[in-house]
């Protein structure tokens, strides 16, 4: 195994990275606007520290908005800020966060 190689079969396109059309002449454009890891939405701890720890404090909720993740609101605790997360967005996100 080399200084670089990753795990798994050498035949088979890493799936770290989505795939992009060759086809698209805004392939790598619109790659570029993806957000890390396809996390459209996510939500962080206000009181710092894991995501997983105190599940009834409040949490942040970020939208990312084709260049940064931005400020969407807040969840009073950690289950609605999950399910606010993955809900399902349409194709701008014009969805609005749970009222607090």
């Amino acid at each position: 195994m080399g200084k670089h190689s990753r795990p798994g079969p050498p035949n088979q396109p890493s799936r770290a990275t989505p795939r992009i059309d060759p086809a698209n002449p805004l392939a790598p454009y619109e790659k570029r606007r993806r957000p890390p890891m396809d996390v459209w939405r996510r939500h962080r701890p206000l009181h710092r520290g894991g995501g997983h720890l105190h599940p009834e404090q409040p949490r942040a909720l970020e939208e990312w908005n084709g260049f940064s993740y931005e400020p969407a609101g807040t969840a009073p605790n950690l289950a609605q800020a999950q399910r606010w997360a993955n809900e399902q967005t349409t194709g701008q996100h014009d969805e609005s966060p749970p009222a607090t």
